[in-house]
């Protein structure tokens, strides 16, 4: 709102009463949707989630066995598959991460007693007895209502290894031999791979790859890598760039894109992102780190917007998705916890970003079509920590909750105009808003004020809409960095929000300090 700033400015010799007025100004935003000029779709899985070997991510955060005197369905947590149930999680990639580049599909098959124990080098060098695997993944998801995204090992695997696997997912019923063998296993039946990753950060820890070479590795896997008959489609979904690596993904759509289904973009949110070994701590920050983390996080629209023009260059029709598949805030590891399990608390901070994101994906929903947030359990911007027999549930955990009108919705155009927020260095704009017309017709309007000190007052103009009441809920709270732990595990949720009121086609509502409200007019 650069004309309010100046007008502020021109206003410092004018009597005290109307600087006032022009200050309360300066505090409103103002913003329009088009609900008569509606946009994409929002494909549910942008909603989708990620489970890596990692930590506890999986181990005592889903899978517990059948012998665990933890409350278990078949081995997986009864109070995590019924948490995740309820947020109507869309998609689950597994089984990394990096983890999926060391991973060979055959040691997680057959008796759990005869897989072989090996040593996780990638995260904490633990042993992992594989006996969570093909089998435990396909069932999970199956239990929790998801969609499949499996990644191939491409960096330390071969075709010939991803396409056996493929043909033991997915071939018919007794219709081969790896087809014989999973029906031995105890599943007759194939199951459905929605999504097959090609890897893995394979300019990393996938391969430390060029981009040529991993081009032409993606193009020989995804030759071979069928899936069986009557199965439907199986999107393949390539190693794309990290962060603003923009000539990896010009080299990938040069190369590979009339071959894939998809590229992948990864980008973590950091408060500190000068060092990667100097994140900050997720808990007990100073005011400066969390706007940072928020001007952090804003560059996940520049970098989408940047790498889907490359793509648009290759493919106008938008084909091929632009899939962020890992995205989320990443903390110094939890005081006192094996660094290598990327354990960290999880605070209204969080909350921001995954608002944030989730605003950013609706803007782009012609290209972002997928996405899934790093991670599920107990890993990284989790929905769910686990110690033992309690569970309790994030913020962020929340914030899908609140958003679950947006899984297949249309997006609404908006165009806005913000007060900034300010913070030494730091100016981000204070508000977001993000609107949709959901499966049943109803219009949802979502709005954040990310300014920690100051409410803000906020109008929108509700073009294309006739709508008589808006009812919602907000999640905030008194410090920024409220959370919830297994001692107090409803400190941030949401509560019901009565504060919108409707005057012809205008909403009108105050946004308190560091909140994140969503309505559904009616």
């Amino acid at each position: 709102m650069v004309a309010g700033l100046l007008m502020f400015a021109g206003a410092l010799a004018t009597p005290v009463a109307s600087v006032a007025q022009t200050a309360a100004a300066e505090t409103a935003a103002r913003a329009t949707v088009r609900a008569d000029q509606p946009g994409a779709q929002i494909h549910r899985d942008v909603f989708g989630q990620f489970m890596e070997h990692l930590g506890t991510g999986i181990y005592g955060g889903i899978w517990v066995g059948e012998r665990s005197s933890i409350p278990n369905i078949r081995g997986y947590r009864r109070d995590v598959v019924e948490a995740l149930r309820a947020i109507e999680v869309p998609m689950v990639r597994w089984p990394g991460g990096c983890f999926a580049d060391e991973y060979h599909w055959r040691d997680g098959i057959g008796p759990r007693a005869r897989r072989p124990v090996k040593v996780n080098t990638n995260w904490g060098g633990v042993n992992e007895d594989n006996s969570f695997g093909t089998h435990e993944f396909m069932g999970f998801a199956e239990l929790i209502g998801a969609r499949t995204y499996v990644s191939a090992n491409v960096g330390s695997g071969t075709p010939a290894e991803t396409s056996q696997w493929v043909e033991y997912l997915t071939a018919p019923r007794d219709s081969t031999m790896l087809a014989r063998e999973r029906a031995e296993n105890g599943h007759p039946e194939p199951w459905t791979v929605n999504y097959l990753g090609i890897g893995n950060e394979l300019w990393g820890c996938g391969g430390n790859m060029r981009a040529e070479y991993a081009s032409d590795l993606t193009n020989r896997f995804i030759t071979f890598a069928k899936a069986g008959r009557d199965h439907g489609p199986m999107l393949k979904i390539a190693s794309g760039p990290s962060d603003a690596n923009y000539e990896w993904t010009e080299t990938m759509m040069r190369l590979s894109a009339k071959h894939i289904d998809g590229l992948a973009l990864h980008f973590y949110t950091r408060p500190r992102d000068a060092v990667w070994e100097d994140k900050g701590a997720a808990l007990g920050f100073p005011e400066r780190e969390w706007a940072t983390t928020i001007e952090h996080t804003l560059q996940m629209d520049e970098y989408v917007t940047k790498h889907s023009a490359i793509m648009d260059r290759y493919d106008p029709e938008k084909r091929v998705m632009l899939a962020v598949d890992e995205w989320g805030t990443w903390y110094d590891p939890a005081p006192g916890s094996n660094p290598g399990f990327l354990q960290q608390q999880n605070s209204l901070r969080d909350a921001m970003v995954a608002a944030l994101n989730i605003h950013i994906f609706s803007r782009h929903a012609e290209r972002v079509k997928m996405a899934a947030i790093a991670q599920m359990v107990n890993v990284l911007q989790a929905m769910l920590l686990t110690d033992g027999p309690r569970m309790v549930r994030t913020p962020t955990y929340w914030v899908f909750d609140l958003y679950k009108p947006w899984q297949g919705a249309t997006s609404l155009p908006v165009t806005l105009e913000s007060p900034w927020y300010h913070r030494d260095e730091v100016a981000v704009p204070a508000i977001s808003v993000s609107a949709v017309r959901d499966r049943t017709g109803a219009v949802h309007v979502a709005l954040v004020n990310v300014d920690p000190n100051r409410a803000h007052p906020i109008s929108v103009d509700l073009q294309g809409l006739q709508a008589q009441a808006a009812s919602g809920r907000i999640i905030t709270a008194a410090a920024m960095d409220a959370h919830n732990s297994f001692d107090a595990p409803e400190v941030v949720q949401p509560a019901a929000f009565d504060g919108a009121s409707l005057s012809g086609s205008t909403l009108s509502a105050t946004l308190p300090a560091k909140s994140i409200v969503v309505l559904k007019l009616q």
